[in-house]
């Protein structure tokens, strides 16, 4: 269950930079096209600064799915900056449900929800602190029913 829930985060969230790009782009060119100006800024201004936070967030959460891309591949759990990157995707999509419930309705919330679970679902059956299935518990019996010793602890002079 847990590739293909990787495979699966890796592309919604590849869409989801497509269309967050494309989003934001459409917008600069409506804001620049339509002359529009909010509380006296420069037009340009805006035009310009949504297509590069559109492109930023492209470039954000492409990055995000080349993690859950890796994890898929390699069937390992991600870590350092790739868990951070993935843990930051589940901060973000909660807060930007919270915000599209408001301003956009229920059905962008719900999708934000979905992405959501995707991904803290993939950080959770990744988790890095599960014991691999060859090893024995502290004190129980190896393969062969012989009891498994924990090896000596290191001595200094």
């Amino acid at each position: 269950m847990r590739r293909p829930v990787a495979w699966i985060v890796a592309v919604v969230l590849f869409v989801e930079a497509l269309g967050v790009a494309a989003l934001n782009w459409f917008l600069g060119v409506v804001v620049d096209r339509q002359d529009m100006s909010l509380a006296g800024l420069d037009p340009d201004m805006m035009s310009v600064s949504s297509k590069i936070g559109g492109i930023v967030f492209g470039l954000y959460f492409a990055l995000c799915g080349l993690v859950a891309l890796l994890v898929a591949r390699r069937d390992r759990a991600p870590a350092g900056l790739g868990r951070v990157l993935l843990i930051s995707a589940a901060v973000v999509h909660g807060l930007l449900g919270a915000f599209t419930w408001g301003l956009v309705g229920p059905t962008a919330f719900l999708f934000m929800m979905v992405v959501l679970g995707l991904v803290v679902l993939l950080l959770m059956t990744y988790d890095a602190r599960a014991e691999p299935a060859d090893a024995a518990p502290e004190g129980g019996k190896g393969d062969d029913g012989s009891p498994v010793t924990p090896p000596p602890a290191p001595t200094t002079p």
